[in-house]
This record gives C-alpha cells, structure tokens and sequence, in this order.
C-alpha cells in the first residue's frame, strides 16, 4: 500500500497527502443496488426491443440516465433518443427500480463512513442518480452523513462521469480542495475514469460482476472485494497518507 500511495505522489507531482475528504459513490459503493439497476435497465431497453451488451449497463454504470440511453440508440438506430422517448425510457426505468431495489446497504459501508467521520475528514457523495428521494433516503439510513452541500448528483453537472467533472466538483463541495486532500472510493469503471480524470487517488471496491482488470484498466490504484475488506485496511491508508512524503 504505501508503494501504491508514493506512485500516486510521483505521478502527480504532489510532496504529500494533505486528507481532508472520502469521496464515495453511492450505488455499489453504499447501496447493494446495483443489480436492480441492471435489471431494469434491461427490462426497459428489451421492452423496447433495443438490443443491449452482457454486463453493459455495470459497465455504463455513473453515466447520467439520458447518456446511457444515447449509447444503446446509437448502437439500435445510429441516433440518439428525443428528449420525450429520454423522459419515457426513464420514467419506465425508474418504476421498474423502485420496484426490484431492495433498498440494503451494503455490508460495512455504514462502518467506513463512522471511521472516516471519527478521524476528522469529511464524507463527500457523488453519484451520477437523478432520483428525487436521494437525501431522504441517505438521512434514512446514514443519518446526518450528507448534505445538499456536500452531494453531487446529476442535477448538478452537465457532464457526467467518465468526465471530471463529478469529481472536480466533488473537491469543491468537499471544501475547495485539491485532489491530494481527498480519496475516492468507486465501484464502476466510468466513475474510476472520471475521479482518476480529475487526479484524485481512486479505491475500486468491486462488489459487481466485472472482473477486476477493467477497474484496474479504468485506472483504479487498488481493489478491495467488498467495502468490509476495505474497511479492514482503512486505518494503513490513513496512517500512510499521514506519513508519506516523497
């Protein structure tokens, strides 16, 4: 690990961490939502009768909702969807998620969040969702944790991952910081690109079914299997991001 953390420093030029934020995603990271999601996606796109990949939408996971549905017309019709087939294809989605989402929090999520909180840094969410009942269903179940003023959703972006500008934003949110005064912590290879894109060091906790590689390929810096194996090596990353200097 403090190999990983000194590679990051040379990378990009940095003396030091300074931590000051965890940036987290938030479906895969902190919701076991991912895989209604998928099954939505799916049931919308085949009802359709719009033809998608294996795996596609774990891997168009983070893109803002009209992004993804522009990638499966352009690959069906060599065109991207009106704004009323956008609202239709959404709305659909949107109903068949709330209706297969188990709402579960994934295993030590809740843990890491109190961990990072105990040591003095700040939670940051980005996240590419555009639901409406987003903050009461994080005060629900991570209460006080996150605020309008430290989220980043799609309403707040006009660009969303792979961009970086989820991230870049997310550093603001987190108190104008610079890349090296916050970690990220993602699950999906757009959302990896887009934090790596904005020069933050990116934990990958692959708790979908892609294989490692492509978070590796996306430029993740090291993989944890589950957000409690992560919690596990939280307090080495900590005491090295405290230590290091290059």
């Amino acid at each position: 690990m403090e190999q990983i953390l000194s590679d990051y420093l040379h990378t990009h030029s940095f003396t030091h961490f300074d931590l000051k934020a965890v940036i987290f995603d938030m479906d895969g990271v902190l919701y076991d939502s991912m895989p209604a999601h998928d099954k939505s996606w799916q049931q919308t796109m085949d009802e359709m009768g719009l033809r998608h990949l294996p795996h596609e939408f774990y891997l168009q996971e983070g893109r803002i909702g009209q992004s993804t549905i522009d990638t499966v017309f352009q690959r069906n019709l060599n065109r991207n969807a009106t704004d009323e087939e956008v609202k239709k294809i959404y709305a659909r989605k949107t109903e068949l998620f709330q209706q297969y989402n188990s709402g579960k929090i994934l295993p030590g999520a809740a843990e890491v969040l109190e961990y990072v909180q105990a040591n003095g840094l700040k939670p940051v969410l980005v996240t590419g969702s555009g639901q409406p009942s987003l903050l009461d269903r994080l005060d629900t179940h991570f209460p006080g944790v996150f605020t309008p003023q430290t989220m980043v959703t799609a309403f707040d972006v006009k660009q969303g991952k792979p961009h970086p500008e989820p991230y870049l934003m997310g550093l603001q949110k987190g108190g104008d910081l610079k890349p090296n005064q916050a970690i990220v912590i993602e699950n999906a290879p757009l959302g990896i690109k887009s934090a790596v894109g904005a020069g933050i060091f990116t934990i990958a906790v692959n708790t979908g079914p892609l294989p490692d590689s492509v978070l590796t390929e996306a430029g993740a810096s090291v993989i944890f299997s589950s957000m409690e194996k992560l919690l596990e090596t939280m307090p080495e990353i900590l005491r090295l991001t405290q230590t290091i200097s290059i």
